[in-house]
């Protein structure tokens, strides 16, 4: 049955994930209008990320529309990307994951969510209104603010994506961080990869 296999698992939002690619979480981020300057004036761009709980490596990838359709991209562009097979993804109740509280009163699966059941992946739903079930990427997210929007300007989309890139790889996957013992996400994959090596 479809509509069993998506109905939100709650879990407790500050479980210990025990190996990569256990669970990730998933968002999308507004990027600032303030940011958008020349031809990008007047348009919407989205950031979407996706971390890793037990190495915090993170995956950014700029779209141009917020859409299942996106999400399902962005989804297959993760799998290519991760290193390892990935068991869970976890987001919140946004239109462009799930129909959970669609108006038409009908629960069907969204092209995000069949991508998910087709690729064996398990999606879990945080609680409505609970931001922090999704702590990590949220986090990440007001970083991004602190760190990256509020000094960069982007001329085009094709300027964002790129900017967004270099930013992610030289500014956070490799960027040491008190949980993982002052290693980077980049370091605990390879090592977890490599001699299985843990950090907890």
């Amino acid at each position: 049955d479809s509509t069993l296999w998506w109905i939100p698992i709650y879990s407790e939002p500050y479980e210990q994930m025990k190996y990569p690619g256990q669970r990730i979480q998933v968002d999308v981020k507004f990027v600032p209008a303030c940011c958008l300057v020349n031809n990008a004036k007047g348009k919407k761009f989205y950031q979407y990320t996706a971390i890793d709980e037990y190495s915090r490596w993170r995956y950014v990838e700029a779209f141009e529309e917020h859409s299942t359709y996106s999400s399902a991209q962005f989804l297959k562009h993760l799998i290519q990307r991760f290193p390892m097979p990935i068991e869970c993804v976890q987001t919140d109740n946004g239109v462009e994951f799930t129909k959970r509280f669609s108006t038409s009163g009908k629960e069907t699966l969204t092209l995000f969510q069949r991508t998910l059941k087709e690729l064996g992946i398990q999606h879990k739903l945080i609680r409505p209104f609970t931001p922090r079930h999704n702590g990590k990427v949220e986090r990440s997210h007001r970083k991004d603010n602190e760190r990256f929007y509020t000094s960069h300007t982007f001329y085009s989309f094709e300027d964002f994506s790129k900017q967004l890139q270099t930013y992610n790889r030289r500014d956070y996957n490799q960027f040491p961080m008190r949980p993982l013992g002052w290693k980077s996400p980049q370091t605990v994959l390879r090592e977890f990869i490599d001699r299985g090596v843990t950090y907890v």
